[in-house]
Protein backbone atom coordinates (compact mmCIF):
# COMPACT_ATOMS: atom_id res chain seq x y z
CA UNK A 1 0.00 0.00 0.00
CA UNK A 2 1.40 3.10 -0.69
CA UNK A 3 1.29 5.50 2.18
CA UNK A 4 3.31 9.07 1.60
CA UNK A 5 3.77 8.94 5.73
CA UNK A 6 5.15 5.69 6.52
CA UNK A 7 9.15 5.66 7.59
CA UNK A 8 9.18 2.40 5.82
CA UNK A 9 10.79 2.12 2.27
CA UNK A 10 8.35 0.22 0.47
CA UNK A 11 5.45 2.04 1.44
CA UNK A 12 6.35 5.47 0.52
CA UNK A 13 7.88 4.32 -2.49
CA UNK A 14 5.74 1.65 -3.36
CA UNK A 15 6.39 -0.76 -6.27
CA UNK A 16 2.57 -1.66 -6.85
CA UNK A 17 1.49 1.98 -6.81
CA UNK A 18 4.28 2.84 -8.94
CA UNK A 19 3.57 0.33 -11.55
CA UNK A 20 -0.40 1.71 -11.45
CA UNK A 21 0.54 5.15 -12.30
CA UNK A 22 2.58 4.16 -15.55
CA UNK A 23 -0.51 2.29 -16.46
CA UNK A 24 -2.84 5.02 -15.75
CA UNK A 25 -0.27 7.87 -17.40
CA UNK A 26 0.00 4.93 -20.59
CA UNK A 27 -3.99 4.84 -20.93
CA UNK A 28 -4.11 8.60 -20.39
CA UNK A 29 -0.91 10.10 -22.58
CA UNK A 30 -3.84 10.71 -25.32
CA UNK A 31 -6.73 12.50 -23.10
CA UNK A 32 -6.24 15.74 -24.38
CA UNK A 33 -8.38 17.29 -21.34
CA UNK A 34 -6.68 15.73 -18.77
CA UNK A 35 -3.19 16.87 -19.80
CA UNK A 36 -5.02 20.26 -20.52
CA UNK A 37 -6.52 20.20 -17.02
CA UNK A 38 -3.05 18.88 -15.12
CA UNK A 39 -0.76 21.71 -17.02
CA UNK A 40 -3.51 24.10 -15.77
CA UNK A 41 -2.77 23.08 -12.01
CA UNK A 42 1.04 22.96 -13.01
CA UNK A 43 0.58 26.50 -14.22
CA UNK A 44 -0.31 27.29 -9.67
CA UNK A 45 3.57 26.82 -9.15
CA UNK A 46 2.17 24.79 -6.41
CA UNK A 47 3.74 21.20 -7.88
CA UNK A 48 2.18 18.02 -9.17
CA UNK A 49 1.43 14.45 -7.91
CA UNK A 50 3.57 11.86 -8.84
CA UNK A 51 0.73 10.78 -11.22
CA UNK A 52 -0.21 13.55 -12.71
CA UNK A 53 3.51 14.41 -13.70
CA UNK A 54 3.74 11.06 -15.02
CA UNK A 55 0.62 11.65 -17.12
CA UNK A 56 2.43 14.52 -19.04
CA UNK A 57 5.85 12.66 -19.45
CA UNK A 58 4.04 9.58 -21.33
CA UNK A 59 2.32 12.22 -23.58
CA UNK A 60 4.57 12.51 -26.61
CA UNK A 61 1.78 15.51 -28.58
CA UNK A 62 4.32 17.66 -29.53
CA UNK A 63 2.73 20.89 -28.89
CA UNK A 64 1.84 20.06 -25.25
CA UNK A 65 5.41 18.99 -24.65
CA UNK A 66 5.86 22.64 -26.15
CA UNK A 67 3.60 23.69 -23.67
CA UNK A 68 5.36 22.14 -20.79
CA UNK A 69 8.76 23.09 -21.83
CA UNK A 70 7.49 27.08 -21.83
CA UNK A 71 5.96 26.73 -18.19
CA UNK A 72 8.78 25.34 -16.86
CA UNK A 73 11.00 27.72 -18.26
CA UNK A 74 8.60 30.21 -16.96
CA UNK A 75 8.53 28.55 -13.74
CA UNK A 76 12.53 28.64 -12.98
CA UNK A 77 12.16 32.56 -13.80
CA UNK A 78 9.52 32.67 -11.47
CA UNK A 79 11.50 30.93 -8.40
CA UNK A 80 15.51 31.08 -9.44
CA UNK A 81 15.57 34.14 -12.05
CA UNK A 82 18.38 34.00 -13.66
CA UNK A 83 20.42 32.86 -10.85
CA UNK A 84 22.92 29.81 -11.83
CA UNK A 85 24.52 28.60 -8.38
CA UNK A 86 27.65 27.42 -9.08
CA UNK A 87 29.58 24.32 -6.91
CA UNK A 88 32.47 21.73 -7.57
CA UNK A 89 33.06 18.11 -6.59
CA UNK A 90 36.02 17.48 -4.42
CA UNK A 91 36.98 13.83 -3.99
CA UNK A 92 38.60 12.72 -0.83
CA UNK A 93 39.03 9.20 -1.03
CA UNK A 94 38.00 6.30 -4.01
CA UNK A 95 38.43 3.04 -1.28
CA UNK A 96 34.99 0.87 -1.20
CA UNK A 97 33.09 -2.03 -0.29
CA UNK A 98 30.40 -2.03 -2.39
CA UNK A 99 30.15 -4.25 -5.28
CA UNK A 100 27.82 -1.41 -7.26
CA UNK A 101 28.17 -2.65 -11.26
CA UNK A 102 28.15 1.03 -12.68
CA UNK A 103 30.53 2.25 -10.54
CA UNK A 104 34.33 2.18 -11.42
CA UNK A 105 34.92 2.44 -7.60
CA UNK A 106 33.30 -1.48 -6.68
CA UNK A 107 35.37 -3.14 -4.76
CA UNK A 108 36.49 -5.83 -7.43
CA UNK A 109 37.96 -3.34 -10.00
CA UNK A 110 41.56 -4.38 -8.98
CA UNK A 111 43.25 -2.24 -12.01
CA UNK A 112 41.85 1.35 -10.44
CA UNK A 113 44.71 3.50 -8.53
CA UNK A 114 42.90 3.48 -5.23
CA UNK A 115 43.85 6.65 -3.15
CA UNK A 116 42.99 8.59 0.26
CA UNK A 117 44.05 12.11 0.69
CA UNK A 118 46.07 13.64 3.53
CA UNK A 119 44.71 16.64 5.25
CA UNK A 120 47.84 18.21 3.74
CA UNK A 121 45.95 17.17 0.53
CA UNK A 122 42.88 18.38 1.28
CA UNK A 123 44.25 21.34 1.91
CA UNK A 124 45.98 21.85 -1.24
CA UNK A 125 43.04 20.66 -3.22
CA UNK A 126 41.22 23.76 -1.28
CA UNK A 127 43.26 26.29 -2.24
CA UNK A 128 43.76 25.05 -6.40
CA UNK A 129 39.19 25.26 -5.95
CA UNK A 130 39.59 28.64 -4.09
CA UNK A 131 42.25 29.82 -6.74
CA UNK A 132 39.61 29.25 -9.51
CA UNK A 133 36.86 31.33 -7.16
CA UNK A 134 35.13 28.76 -5.67
CA UNK A 135 33.47 29.07 -2.54
CA UNK A 136 30.96 25.59 -2.09
CA UNK A 137 32.08 22.49 -2.61
CA UNK A 138 30.14 19.06 -2.53
CA UNK A 139 32.60 16.20 -0.78
CA UNK A 140 32.32 12.69 -2.53
CA UNK A 141 34.17 9.22 -1.66
CA UNK A 142 33.62 5.84 -1.95
CA UNK A 143 31.81 4.07 1.10
CA UNK A 144 34.20 1.96 3.29
CA UNK A 145 34.13 2.13 7.24
CA UNK A 146 38.00 1.30 7.85
CA UNK A 147 39.84 3.46 5.05
CA UNK A 148 37.13 6.12 5.18
CA UNK A 149 35.29 6.51 8.42
CA UNK A 150 32.89 9.18 9.20
CA UNK A 151 35.77 10.98 11.86
CA UNK A 152 38.01 11.25 8.22
CA UNK A 153 35.43 12.80 6.84
CA UNK A 154 34.80 14.97 9.37
CA UNK A 155 38.23 16.20 9.78
CA UNK A 156 38.21 16.85 6.12
CA UNK A 157 35.71 19.67 6.50
CA UNK A 158 37.54 21.14 9.23
CA UNK A 159 40.23 21.30 7.26
CA UNK A 160 38.25 22.79 4.41
CA UNK A 161 36.75 25.32 6.54
CA UNK A 162 40.09 26.11 7.96
CA UNK A 163 41.90 26.73 4.70
CA UNK A 164 42.12 30.96 3.84
CA UNK A 165 44.41 31.44 0.89
CA UNK A 166 44.47 35.14 -0.38
CA UNK A 167 40.73 36.57 -0.58
CA UNK A 168 39.68 32.79 -0.97
CA UNK A 169 37.03 30.99 1.20
CA UNK A 170 34.97 27.89 1.16
CA UNK A 171 31.67 28.91 2.37
CA UNK A 172 29.76 26.05 2.34
CA UNK A 173 30.37 22.20 2.22
CA UNK A 174 27.65 20.34 0.97
CA UNK A 175 28.29 16.33 1.65
CA UNK A 176 27.71 13.20 -0.77
CA UNK A 177 28.54 10.02 1.48
CA UNK A 178 26.95 6.54 2.00
CA UNK A 179 24.15 6.29 4.03
CA UNK A 180 24.97 6.34 7.94
CA UNK A 181 23.21 6.67 11.11
CA UNK A 182 21.32 9.49 13.38
CA UNK A 183 24.02 9.92 15.62
CA UNK A 184 26.32 10.60 12.24
CA UNK A 185 24.44 13.22 10.81
CA UNK A 186 23.98 14.81 14.16
CA UNK A 187 27.85 14.73 13.70
CA UNK A 188 27.68 15.86 9.85
CA UNK A 189 25.23 18.95 11.07
CA UNK A 190 27.93 19.93 14.32
CA UNK A 191 30.29 20.30 11.56
CA UNK A 192 28.18 22.80 9.61
CA UNK A 193 27.37 21.28 6.14
CA UNK A 194 24.56 22.72 3.98
CA UNK A 195 23.15 19.86 2.58
CA UNK A 196 23.60 16.22 2.73
CA UNK A 197 22.90 14.56 -1.05
CA UNK A 198 22.30 10.51 -1.58
CA UNK A 199 21.76 9.05 -4.96
CA UNK A 200 18.81 6.24 -4.80
CA UNK A 201 20.69 5.29 -8.28
CA UNK A 202 17.19 3.16 -8.63
CA UNK A 203 14.16 3.08 -6.97
CA UNK A 204 13.33 -0.44 -7.89
CA UNK A 205 14.26 -2.46 -5.23
CA UNK A 206 14.31 -6.12 -7.79
CA UNK A 207 17.19 -3.82 -9.87
CA UNK A 208 18.36 -1.91 -7.00
CA UNK A 209 19.66 -5.44 -5.44
CA UNK A 210 21.34 -6.70 -8.59
CA UNK A 211 23.01 -3.46 -9.34
CA UNK A 212 24.54 -3.82 -5.43
CA UNK A 213 24.77 -7.35 -5.47
CA UNK A 214 27.13 -6.80 -2.25
CA UNK A 215 28.47 -4.48 0.31
CA UNK A 216 26.13 -2.53 3.24
CA UNK A 217 25.15 -0.17 0.19
CA UNK A 218 22.94 -3.23 -1.02
CA UNK A 219 20.44 -3.07 1.61
CA UNK A 220 17.49 -1.00 -0.11
CA UNK A 221 15.48 -0.11 3.15
CA UNK A 222 18.36 1.51 4.83
CA UNK A 223 19.81 3.42 1.89
CA UNK A 224 16.32 4.33 0.86
CA UNK A 225 15.34 5.88 3.97
CA UNK A 226 18.13 8.20 4.71
CA UNK A 227 17.34 10.99 4.06
CA UNK A 228 14.72 10.65 7.24
CA UNK A 229 17.53 9.25 9.56
CA UNK A 230 19.13 12.96 8.40
CA UNK A 231 16.41 14.62 9.03
CA UNK A 232 15.93 13.36 12.68
CA UNK A 233 19.32 14.28 13.04
CA UNK A 234 18.76 17.84 12.37
CA UNK A 235 19.78 18.22 8.83
CA UNK A 236 16.90 20.04 7.14
CA UNK A 237 18.45 20.09 4.11
CA UNK A 238 18.48 17.23 1.81
CA UNK A 239 19.43 16.51 -1.85
CA UNK A 240 17.69 13.49 -3.81
CA UNK A 241 18.86 12.03 -7.14
CA UNK A 242 18.49 8.69 -9.38
CA UNK A 243 21.49 7.75 -11.66
CA UNK A 244 19.53 7.66 -15.18
CA UNK A 245 19.93 4.85 -17.50
CA UNK A 246 20.31 1.75 -14.67
CA UNK A 247 16.26 1.34 -14.98
CA UNK A 248 13.47 2.48 -16.79
CA UNK A 249 12.93 5.99 -16.69
CA UNK A 250 9.39 6.31 -16.18
CA UNK A 251 9.52 4.02 -13.15
CA UNK A 252 12.40 6.43 -11.74
CA UNK A 253 10.51 9.16 -12.19
CA UNK A 254 7.75 8.52 -10.65
CA UNK A 255 9.75 6.85 -7.62
CA UNK A 256 11.70 10.35 -7.37
CA UNK A 257 8.24 12.72 -7.20
CA UNK A 258 7.35 9.83 -4.93
CA UNK A 259 10.57 10.33 -2.16
CA UNK A 260 9.79 14.11 -2.63
CA UNK A 261 6.16 13.81 -1.64
CA UNK A 262 7.22 11.39 1.35
CA UNK A 263 9.60 14.04 2.60
CA UNK A 264 7.18 17.01 2.29
CA UNK A 265 4.55 15.05 4.26
CA UNK A 266 6.35 13.63 6.94
CA UNK A 267 8.87 16.38 7.33
CA UNK A 268 7.09 19.58 6.70
CA UNK A 269 10.18 20.04 3.93
CA UNK A 270 10.43 18.57 0.40
CA UNK A 271 14.38 17.71 -1.15
CA UNK A 272 16.22 21.28 -1.12
CA UNK A 273 17.86 19.37 -4.40
CA UNK A 274 16.95 16.95 -7.00
CA UNK A 275 20.04 15.51 -9.13
CA UNK A 276 19.73 14.01 -12.76
CA UNK A 277 22.96 12.22 -13.14
CA UNK A 278 23.03 9.76 -16.35
CA UNK A 279 25.27 6.81 -16.72
CA UNK A 280 28.71 7.53 -17.73
CA UNK A 281 31.62 5.80 -19.10
CA UNK A 282 34.34 5.47 -16.45
CA UNK A 283 36.82 2.78 -15.93
CA UNK A 284 35.83 -0.85 -16.22
CA UNK A 285 32.54 0.42 -16.78
CA UNK A 286 30.88 0.38 -20.04
CA UNK A 287 27.20 2.17 -20.29
CA UNK A 288 26.33 0.75 -23.35
CA UNK A 289 25.56 -2.81 -20.96
CA UNK A 290 22.64 -1.10 -19.21
CA UNK A 291 19.62 -0.84 -21.44
CA UNK A 292 17.76 1.51 -20.34
CA UNK A 293 19.69 5.06 -21.52
CA UNK A 294 18.41 7.92 -22.76
CA UNK A 295 18.12 10.40 -25.24
CA UNK A 296 18.78 14.05 -24.97
CA UNK A 297 15.27 14.49 -25.84
CA UNK A 298 13.42 12.56 -23.15
CA UNK A 299 16.44 13.72 -20.61
CA UNK A 300 15.28 17.52 -21.21
CA UNK A 301 11.73 16.67 -21.15
CA UNK A 302 12.49 14.86 -17.55
CA UNK A 303 14.44 18.06 -16.68
CA UNK A 304 11.15 20.06 -17.17
CA UNK A 305 8.86 17.87 -15.67
CA UNK A 306 10.96 17.67 -12.58
CA UNK A 307 10.48 21.83 -12.44
CA UNK A 308 7.06 21.72 -12.81
CA UNK A 309 6.35 18.82 -10.19
CA UNK A 310 8.40 20.36 -7.67
CA UNK A 311 8.92 23.75 -8.29
CA UNK A 312 10.74 25.14 -5.20
CA UNK A 313 13.56 22.41 -5.54
CA UNK A 314 17.41 22.95 -6.81
CA UNK A 315 18.06 20.67 -9.97
CA UNK A 316 21.94 19.98 -10.37
CA UNK A 317 23.79 18.89 -13.21
CA UNK A 318 27.18 17.87 -13.14
CA UNK A 319 29.84 17.96 -16.04
CA UNK A 320 28.83 14.44 -16.67
CA UNK A 321 27.10 16.74 -19.48
CA UNK A 322 27.98 18.55 -22.58
CA UNK A 323 27.72 21.81 -22.57
CA UNK A 324 25.33 21.46 -25.52
CA UNK A 325 22.75 19.30 -23.09
CA UNK A 326 23.48 21.78 -19.96
CA UNK A 327 22.77 24.87 -22.11
CA UNK A 328 19.72 23.08 -23.02
CA UNK A 329 17.93 21.76 -19.45
CA UNK A 330 19.70 24.95 -17.75
CA UNK A 331 16.70 26.66 -19.61
CA UNK A 332 14.26 24.46 -18.19
CA UNK A 333 14.97 24.46 -14.94
CA UNK A 334 18.39 23.54 -13.77
CA UNK A 335 19.54 26.03 -11.22
CA UNK A 336 23.05 24.92 -9.80
CA UNK A 337 26.13 23.53 -12.46
CA UNK A 338 29.81 22.23 -11.55
CA UNK A 339 32.21 24.31 -13.10
CA UNK A 340 36.12 23.23 -13.86
CA UNK A 341 34.85 20.03 -12.15
CA UNK A 342 37.17 17.00 -11.84
CA UNK A 343 36.37 13.78 -10.41
CA UNK A 344 39.30 12.28 -10.03
CA UNK A 345 40.77 11.92 -6.38
CA UNK A 346 43.61 14.90 -5.88
CA UNK A 347 42.64 15.86 -9.45
CA UNK A 348 42.97 19.65 -9.06
CA UNK A 349 46.39 20.56 -7.36
CA UNK A 350 47.21 18.57 -11.04
CA UNK A 351 47.80 21.04 -13.89
CA UNK A 352 47.49 17.70 -16.31
CA UNK A 353 43.88 16.72 -15.69
CA UNK A 354 44.60 12.72 -14.03
CA UNK A 355 42.27 10.08 -14.78
CA UNK A 356 43.56 6.79 -12.73
CA UNK A 357 41.29 7.82 -10.08
CA UNK A 358 38.30 8.93 -12.22
CA UNK A 359 34.66 7.98 -11.06
CA UNK A 360 33.09 9.05 -14.20
CA UNK A 361 34.35 10.62 -17.21
CA UNK A 362 33.90 14.55 -17.49
CA UNK A 363 32.12 15.74 -20.76
CA UNK A 364 32.40 19.30 -19.91
CA UNK A 365 36.21 20.14 -19.50
CA UNK A 366 35.91 24.11 -19.48
CA UNK A 367 37.27 25.79 -16.77
CA UNK A 368 35.47 27.48 -14.43
CA UNK A 369 36.01 31.06 -16.00
CA UNK A 370 34.97 29.92 -19.80
CA UNK A 371 32.08 28.50 -17.61
CA UNK A 372 31.01 31.40 -15.74
CA UNK A 373 31.51 33.68 -19.07
CA UNK A 374 29.84 31.54 -21.10
CA UNK A 375 26.44 31.44 -18.31
CA UNK A 376 26.95 35.58 -18.72
CA UNK A 377 27.04 35.42 -22.34
CA UNK A 378 23.06 33.23 -21.98
CA UNK A 379 22.07 36.02 -19.81
CA UNK A 380 22.38 34.11 -16.58
CA UNK A 381 24.28 35.42 -12.98
CA UNK A 382 26.88 33.29 -11.97
CA UNK A 383 26.19 33.04 -8.23
CA UNK A 384 28.91 31.71 -5.37
CA UNK A 385 26.32 32.54 -2.59
CA UNK A 386 26.01 30.73 0.51
CA UNK A 387 24.72 33.23 2.76
CA UNK A 388 21.13 31.14 3.47
CA UNK A 389 23.37 28.77 5.33
CA UNK A 390 25.20 31.30 7.30
CA UNK A 391 21.81 32.97 8.01
CA UNK A 392 19.71 29.75 8.98
CA UNK A 393 17.49 30.28 5.96
CA UNK A 394 17.62 26.08 5.52
CA UNK A 395 14.63 23.29 5.80
CA UNK A 396 11.38 25.50 6.25
CA UNK A 397 12.94 28.49 6.77
CA UNK A 398 14.04 28.54 2.82
CA UNK A 399 11.17 26.75 1.39
CA UNK A 400 8.77 29.24 3.23
CA UNK A 401 10.69 31.97 1.36
CA UNK A 402 10.95 30.25 -2.19
CA UNK A 403 7.68 29.14 -2.20
CA UNK A 404 5.93 32.73 -1.64
CA UNK A 405 8.43 34.43 -4.25
CA UNK A 406 10.12 36.28 -1.76
CA UNK A 407 13.97 34.72 -1.40
CA UNK A 408 14.51 36.56 -4.52
CA UNK A 409 15.23 39.44 -2.35
CA UNK A 410 18.08 37.81 -0.49
CA UNK A 411 19.17 35.52 -3.73
CA UNK A 412 19.47 38.21 -6.29
CA UNK A 413 21.60 40.82 -4.42
CA UNK A 414 23.51 38.35 -3.04
CA UNK A 415 24.47 36.62 -6.51
CA UNK A 416 24.97 40.04 -7.97
CA UNK A 417 27.43 40.56 -5.24
CA UNK A 418 29.47 37.13 -5.45
CA UNK A 419 29.80 37.47 -8.85
CA UNK A 420 31.19 41.03 -8.16
CA UNK A 421 33.77 39.12 -5.95
CA UNK A 422 34.05 36.34 -8.61
CA UNK A 423 35.12 39.13 -11.27
CA UNK A 424 37.28 41.50 -8.88
CA UNK A 425 39.75 38.58 -7.78
CA UNK A 426 39.40 35.49 -10.47
CA UNK A 427 38.35 36.08 -14.01
CA UNK A 428 40.08 36.80 -16.94
CA UNK A 429 39.61 40.39 -18.72
CA UNK A 430 37.17 38.78 -21.06
CA UNK A 431 34.91 37.95 -18.39
CA UNK A 432 35.21 40.82 -16.23
CA UNK A 433 33.84 43.13 -18.65
CA UNK A 434 31.31 41.00 -19.67
CA UNK A 435 30.36 40.60 -15.77
CA UNK A 436 30.36 44.22 -15.34
CA UNK A 437 28.02 44.49 -18.03
CA UNK A 438 26.13 42.22 -16.71
CA UNK A 439 26.03 43.72 -13.23
CA UNK A 440 24.90 47.11 -14.46
CA UNK A 441 21.99 45.54 -16.69
CA UNK A 442 20.85 44.24 -13.82
CA UNK A 443 20.70 46.94 -11.25
CA UNK A 444 19.24 48.84 -13.81
CA UNK A 445 16.48 46.60 -14.64
CA UNK A 446 15.61 45.31 -11.13
CA UNK A 447 12.22 46.33 -10.29
CA UNK A 448 12.20 46.68 -6.59
CA UNK A 449 14.06 49.83 -5.27
CA UNK A 450 15.00 48.73 -1.83
CA UNK A 451 16.85 45.12 -3.65
CA UNK A 452 18.47 47.73 -6.16
CA UNK A 453 19.74 50.08 -3.36
CA UNK A 454 20.84 47.00 -1.44
CA UNK A 455 22.87 46.19 -4.55
CA UNK A 456 24.72 49.15 -5.14
CA UNK A 457 25.55 49.91 -1.33
CA UNK A 458 27.12 46.37 -0.85
CA UNK A 459 28.91 46.04 -4.22
CA UNK A 460 30.74 49.55 -2.60
CA UNK A 461 31.69 47.83 0.63
CA UNK A 462 33.50 44.91 -2.37
CA UNK A 463 35.30 47.33 -3.55
CA UNK A 464 36.86 48.58 -0.83
CA UNK A 465 37.33 45.61 0.68
CA UNK A 466 34.28 44.01 2.72
CA UNK A 467 33.19 40.98 1.88
CA UNK A 468 31.19 39.16 4.40
CA UNK A 469 27.89 40.65 3.75
CA UNK A 470 25.06 38.14 4.24
CA UNK A 471 21.22 38.70 3.29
Amino acid sequence: MYDPKSLKAEEFISHGEILETLDYAEKNKDNVELIDSIIAKAELRKGLTHREASVLLACDIPEKTEKMYQLAEQIKKDFYGSRIVMFAPLYLANYCVNGCVYCPYHYENKHITRKKLTQEEVAKEVIALQDMGHKRLALETGEDPVNIPLEYVLECINTIYSIKHKNGAIRRVNVNIAATTVENYKKLKDAGIGTYILFQETYHKESYLKLHPTGPKHNYDYHTEAMDRAMEGGIDDVGLGVLFGLELYKYEFAGLLMHAEHLEAVHGVGPHTISVPRIKHADDIDPSKFDNGIDDGIFAKLCALIRISVPYTGMIISTRESQAVRERVIRLGVSQISGGSRTSVGGYEDEERPTDTEQFDVSDQRSLDEVVRWLMEMGYIPSFCTACYREGRTGDRFMSLCKSGQIQNCCQPNALMTLKEYLMDYASEETKVIGEALIEAELANIPKDKVRDICKDHLEKIENGIRDFRF
